[in-house]
């Protein structure tokens, strides 16, 4: 059931969003480099409880980071491939060991933790797949605990988005 625009929703850090908060977010979501007077000017607040709006999103880690969204292709990064990851250990020290060895790896644009047959699900771009294999064999693979890799390549892209639905 969808919840009433009228209710204010709270985070998982007790900040409550009202109508005009998500109204905010969801310009934002769209167009970032919206400046403060075209988003009042939409949700029909002045300039000033906008901002102090936005700030305040900022400021509670509910808006992370403004980002320019690249597309892969045009970039030289067209080949993008899923990586399930299972460790051989499954201990605290071995698992920060893996996430620290990723987040150095630029080819890898997102990683997550999940549950399953295997402890990470990675995205990672490159240009063709000879460089896939030249970071699968001489990256990915020198990682410390790699237990089994399965590789997944994308044959196209159905949707993408950004955009949470609130």
């Amino acid at each position: 059931m969808p919840k009433s625009p009228h209710i204010a929703e709270s985070t998982s850090n007790g900040f409550s969003l009202d109508e005009k908060d998500l109204a905010i977010l969801r310009i934002l979501q769209q167009n970032a480099r919206a400046t403060v007077k075209e988003i009042s000017d939409k949700v029909h607040l002045s300039t000033t409880p906008v901002h102090e709006r936005i700030k305040r999103m900022e400021e509670s880690g509910i808006i992370k980071q403004y980002a320019t969204l690249v597309d892969h292709a045009k970039v030289k990064k067209g080949l993008m491939v899923i990586c399930y990851v299972s460790l051989k250990q499954h201990n605290k020290n071995a698992g920060a060991k893996f996430i620290k060895s990723i987040q150095e790896m630029n080819e890898v644009i997102e990683c997550y933790n999940i549950s399953g047959e295997f402890d990470f699900m990675l995205k990672v771009v490159e240009e063709s797949m000879d460089a896939y294999y030249n970071f699968h064999v001489n990256k990915l693979s020198q990682a410390e605990n790699i237990g089994h890799v399965q590789s997944v390549f994308v044959m196209g892209i159905i949707k993408q988005t950004h955009v949470l639905v609130y």
